[in-house]
């Protein structure tokens, strides 16, 4: 064999592990960009100055490298919380994405923390930058996982809180989630309960 013909098979052995690599590097993209949150309860500061934007992704691969780098919900201290919103949006009622709406709410016993608890929470994260919600994706603003004393709270928050959507929403997350068990609550946010002029059991809405 000539060495021409070894240059060439070198320089197309080259050429093909360059292309494994590029592809290797290739990213799978979002429909949207995402922000998580974190909540350290210290007392000696305002709710505001606690709630802390770690940071933000758009494709799946960086969603996996934070998520595989961060402490899982089922270890955060009590009273702390992790909050994964659309980039952009911020996990308080005051936001104008948020002020509308309200929020899907699945409450879980202290004693399935560490067995169920993480579960749920990653499954929720992927519906929402998967956007499982079909038709009623621009309706999802973001997510939480509140961690508490006796009971820890999951919870979806939508940009509007009228019945229709709302129900359409808390079925296709009781479906995806298989929480045939468990109670779904919908609160509407108390700055849209301000806004509506609506005043005492109005503020819970529907249960699913």
């Amino acid at each position: 064999m000539t060495s021409s013909k070894f240059e060439n098979q070198d320089t197309e052995k080259t050429s093909k592990e360059t292309t494994d690599k590029e592809i290797q590097h290739i990213k799978h993209p979002l429909q949207n960009s995402w922000s998580l949150w974190y909540y350290d309860n210290d007392r000696k500061k305002s709710w505001l100055e606690n709630l802390k934007e770690i940071t933000s992704f758009a494709t799946v691969e960086d969603f996996w490298s934070i998520y595989n780098h961060i402490k899982p919900a089922s270890e955060l201290k009590i009273s702390n919380d992790y909050y994964l919103f659309k980039t952009g949006i911020s996990p308080t009622w005051e936001d104008k994405a948020n002020e509308h709406g309200g929020r899907w709410v699945m409450s879980i016993d202290k004693k399935q923390r560490d067995y169920e608890l993480d579960s749920i929470w990653l499954e929720v994260m992927l519906c929402l930058i998967g956007e499982s919600f079909e038709e009623h994706t621009d309706e999802i603003c973001g997510a939480t996982v509140n961690i508490r004393a006796k009971v820890d709270r999951i919870s979806v928050w939508t940009a509007h809180s009228d019945k229709p959507t709302a129900m359409a929403i808390g079925r296709i997350l009781k479906d995806r989630l298989n929480l045939n068990g468990k109670q779904l609550t919908f609160s509407v946010h108390p700055e849209a309960v301000t806004k509506s002029g609506a005043t005492g059991s109005k503020n819970i809405s529907y249960v699913i």
